[in-house]
């Protein structure tokens, strides 16, 4: 084991301080295995090659793999056509995946993230207001007189807030949207253009403190209040950079993609009608 270490050590001080590709470190079934060869192995299998016992087992292990594929190849058990297919197909797809790794490593950087932030501020804006409501739902199977009579109860809500009664109270009471009730029928921020463009429409002309008429939705009557008033809420940088850098790295890749496919030479010559050659060899 120390003679193998210290042919390994060797091995490794070669490869730190060789950029030949030929020089041959190890011979199987015939063939020469070059230093730049196993170089590469130890990148993609992410050795370091200070450690000499690590190096010491990959190369017992690329040695042996490739003396065993060797074997196998020689025992014409497997169809070689397809075989060199299905290598052929994994290297077009290992080119087109690392290639791509690497250009949008290249391309869609950090400073190019900020800079799609700060020269699309519209993109990362909304328009936003704080309302509270107190919903009667209908539904469709109703009568006219049922909804009228749901329509003059939401009126008499309505009337008692804008005396001056508690609305949160109101709202407990009769808001038949129980998850908002049980927050005095607070609705949060809503953005716009985000909900029912009905509610939408009437919350957003309204200024804090204001209360709407009772309002017909596909959900019921509601009566709404402003807590605060709309107000423009910019997006913060760390809550929209990774839906940014997904973004910019679709686009960049589908350019690429373009790109490269119109660059391909590619002649598609006429093939021949599989149809008609069987029909030949039939008769």
């Amino acid at each position: 084991m120390p003679y193998r270490l210290g042919v390994i050590a060797l091995l490794i001080a070669a490869i730190a301080g060789c950029d030949s590709a030929t020089d041959s470190i190890a011979e199987v079934n015939g063939e020469a295995v070059s230093q730049a060869q196993f170089e590469a192995y130890l990148k993609f299998k992410r050795v370091p090659t200070q450690n000499a016992e690590w190096v010491n087992r990959e190369l017992d292990e690329y040695l042996e793999r490739a003396g065993l594929a060797g074997q196998i190849e020689e025992q014409g058990l497997l169809p070689a056509e397809q075989i060199e297919t299905e290598v052929a197909e994994f290297r077009k797809q290992m080119l087109i995946s690392r290639y791509f790794e690497a250009f949008l490593r290249e391309r869609v950087t950090d400073e190019a993230v900020r800079n799609f932030y700060a020269t699309h501020p519209d993109q990362f804006q909304a328009k936003k207001v704080h309302v509270a409501h107190i919903l009667l739902r209908t539904n469709p199977g109703m009568s006219e007189n049922e909804r009228q009579a749901l329509l003059s109860r939401s009126q008499e809500i309505h009337a008692r807030a804008n005396a001056g009664e508690d609305f949160v109270a109101l709202a407990a009471t009769f808001s038949e949207d129980q998850l908002s009730a049980k927050q005095g029928g607070d609705l949060g921020w809503l953005q716009e253009g985000a909900i029912d463009p009905a509610f939408s429409g009437r919350i957003f002309s309204l200024k804090a403190g204001d209360l709407s008429e009772p309002l017909a939705t596909p959900f019921g009557f509601h009566v709404i209040k402003v807590i605060e008033g709309p107000q423009v809420v910019k997006q913060p940088f760390e809550a929209v950079s990774g839906d940014i850098r997904y973004r910019l790295r679709q686009e960049a890749k589908q350019a690429e993609l373009e790109r490269l496919k119109q660059a391909a030479r590619i002649e598609r010559k006429a093939q021949p009608d599989v149809a008609e050659d069987a029909d030949r060899a039939a008769s």
